[in-house]
């Protein structure tokens, strides 16, 4: 299996399409999260635009594109929906806000939650990778690089906004973290506490119990075997079971 994933990887042609599949699931998910915000909290402009603007991009994907400017496509997307996340934001607006991505060190509570997320996110991924017999290094859409889980990443990128960011969300505005969950170092670097840490992984096991209709299969199953599902998936297309990757839609 690794030999296949590692020969298809160096096809450019072949790895963009599967790249293309990742970028897919990714927008069309950012779009959800926004549309659910619509539905929630109105039409605000804001939000409006920025869900106008993703459908544009996901409307660009119909055509192939070489991989980096689908990596375009995709940080374009980013900075779309980021650009909105503020306006996701409802309880303690004193004490979480949101001016825009940081990492390596996390500038603000909100990015020092998503980062904690989306480390929880990916190390599941990798797990579900190797547990099919994938390289978690290989990527297609993240390049290679020593020491970073390329494919980890990459299927990551379809899960950050429907698990990762609306339990974020989910628990700021239902204020069941608060600042004492968090300390800034004096370097502005904002991190959680370890009372903090606890309180986001119970949330976070009781995330992935709930169970949803898989988009592809037609199968209900609990939302934490997802990652493990689309990897059974990507090494069914590796292996050429499946002609394409399906991405999982949140609907």
């Amino acid at each position: 299996m690794r030999k296949a994933q590692h020969r298809l990887q160096e096809d450019e042609s072949r790895a963009a399409i599967i790249a293309r599949s990742f970028v897919i699931g990714k927008l069309l998910n950012q779009r959800e999260v926004l549309r659910r915000a619509v539905r929630d909290y109105g039409a605000e402009d804001q939000l409006t635009k920025a869900q106008e603007r993703l459908q544009f991009s996901i409307e660009r994907l119909r055509q192939p594109f070489d991989i980096e400017t689908l990596r375009g496509i995709e940080g374009e997307g980013a900075r779309v929906y980021f650009g909105a996340f503020d306006g996701l934001i409802r309880g303690d607006r004193e004490n979480f806000y949101f001016k825009g991505r940081s990492r390596r060190p996390p500038l603000d509570r909100v990015n020092a939650l998503l980062s904690f997320l989306y480390s929880l996110l990916t190390a599941d991924c990798r797990s579900a990778l190797e547990g099919v017999g994938l390289d978690p290094a290989v990527g297609f859409l993240h390049a290679l690089r020593a020491g970073r889980p390329s494919l980890a990443l990459d299927l990551t990128e379809e899960f950050r906004p429907v698990i990762a960011d609306r339990l974020a969300l989910s628990l700021i505005n239902r204020r069941q973290v608060s600042a004492r969950d968090f300390r800034v170092m004096e370097n502005g670097a904002t991190l959680l506490t370890e009372d903090g840490r606890k309180a986001v992984l119970i949330a976070w096991q009781e995330r992935k119990r709930e169970e949803r209709l898989h988009p592809y299969l037609q199968e209900k199953a609990p939302i934490g075997l997802f990652p493990h599902l689309q990897a059974q998936l990507l090494a069914r297309h590796l292996r050429g079971d499946l002609d394409a990757y399906p991405p999982c839609i949140w609907k």
